[in-house]
């Protein structure tokens, strides 16, 4: 429960930074997003070693309350220039916030289910990882509905103070179950991890589980980032104003969270219970392989969907980004519990760190080149095909790699005594 809370305000944390930054880029279009994903690659290396640094020589307790306090004091220092945007320029404050943002959902997010992996077994994780993120889908609900709210009544910049209590509070939590969980016996809490600084680089080349990993990240991120890219340029195209923009991203959040969550009651514990982990990031990559030869079928344009115009592409990444949060991760996070500590926080991060945004950098780059030869959203969904397929057949590899540790198979009553 303290975990489902907890990942519930980071996510309504998040989930009120993403549709300001989603404004930012919906303001320039996707010309400018090789920059922004450029600039966040850049400074993903640089942190690469000042990660490993914190989290070989700290306790984890104090490496969340460090991570998490500094992300809040920067939301807060962020206000001002959002006051300012139309002075400052939307590309200018959008690289700068883009950056940022884009540091703050990795690490944050990635540091929250390290500690996870760190206090959950393989089998609990099984259970309870699904019911864990359904508390981040409901924040990441509440989170769109409440930007919804508050943005016409009170802006854009004081938003962001909304979001540094929500971390806040999920701090809070986090902070309570570390200590509970540190005073169990054999817990390693207060003991740092150590290990080299570069430790999750160098597992990279070492560790088959991690090459996996790190090709799916590149592999799902390719399509992510792609419908990101069209996505951009559809808000540039019919939305003229911030205000606007950002509605329209938060209306785009809430449907993807709403799909989720559908996905964490019906299908994604009941997948990873029964059949294991592996499953829960094969049968994505293959939803995604049926949902981009439709759209490269059927190219843009808009469907009724309840009576509403959407457009075609915000209907797939409504579905596939669902899928994602709503059963790739959950799954993912279950099989890092699978590995050694060190893994978990310094190898995992970098995957989902400078991996992703390497893979950011290459997707948008691609597309703008593919864009200025005349290809149109057909053809960029057919090789979008090509990209989910072979993110299919390695989700097949990673999900039963040699190297991780046998999972557990405790009965029911079995993981509610040991959670309890």
């Amino acid at each position: 429960m303290l975990s489902a809370l907890a990942f519930f305000f980071v996510m309504t944390s998040y989930y009120i930074i993403r549709p300001v930054m989603g404004q930012l880029s919906g303001a320039v279009g996707s010309q400018s997003l090789p920059l922004f994903y450029g600039a966040v690659f850049v400074v993903m290396l640089l942190l690469t070693p000042v990660f490993g640094m914190l989290v070989a020589r700290f306790p984890r307790r104090q490496l969340l309350g460090w991570s998490y306090s500094f992300f809040i004091l920067c939301l807060l220092a962020f206000v001002p220039a959002f006051m300012a945007q139309d002075r400052i320029g939307a590309r200018e404050l959008g690289v700068v916030f883009f950056v940022w943002a884009s540091v703050f959902n990795l690490f944050v997010v990635s540091l929250f289910w390290s500690f996870m992996a760190d206090i959950f077994s393989s089998g609990q994780a099984r259970r309870v990882f699904s019911l864990i993120a359904l508390g981040g889908m409901a924040g990441a609900i509440f989170g769109p509905l409440l930007t919804k709210l508050l943005v016409r009544l009170i802006g854009v910049a004081p938003l962001l103070v909304v979001s540094a209590c929500a971390l806040a509070l999920s701090l809070a939590f986090l902070l309570r179950l570390s200590a509970q969980h540190d005073q169990r016996l054999g817990s390693a809490g207060e003991a740092a991890i150590g290990g080299s600084l570069w430790a999750g680089l160098k597992e990279l080349w070492s560790r088959p589980f991690l090459r996996y990993m790190a090709l799916l990240m590149l592999f799902g991120d390719g399509i992510g980032t792609l419908v990101y890219a069209l996505m951009a340029d559809y808000a540039k195209a019919h939305f003229v104003d911030a205000v606007a923009r950002t509605a329209f991203y938060s209306n785009l959040d809430l449907a993807t969270n709403l799909f989720g969550a559908v996905m964490q009651l019906s299908l994604t514990r009941w997948l990873l219970i029964r059949h294991g982990a592996g499953w829960g990031l094969l049968l994505p990559a293959l939803v995604n392989v049926a949902l981009l030869g439709a759209v490269a079928l059927v190219g843009g344009g808009e469907l009724a969907v309840f009576g509403y115009g959407m457009p075609v592409l915000g209907l797939m990444q409504v579905i596939t980004r669902g899928f994602a949060y709503g059963m790739t991760k959950p799954a993912v996070d279950a099989l890092y519990t699978r590995v050694p500590r060190e893994t978990r926080y310094k190898g995992k991060n970098f995957v989902e760190t400078a991996v992703w945004r390497f893979g950011d950098v290459v997707v948008t780059s691609a597309v703008s080149g593919l864009r200025m030869l005349g290809w149109g959203v057909s053809g960029l969904a057919l090789a979008g095909v090509g990209v989910a397929t072979l993110a299919a057949v390695v989700a097949r590899r990673a999900g039963w790699s040699p190297d991780l540790a046998p999972d557990e198979h405790a009965s029911a009553d079995g993981e509610v005594k040991a959670l309890a």
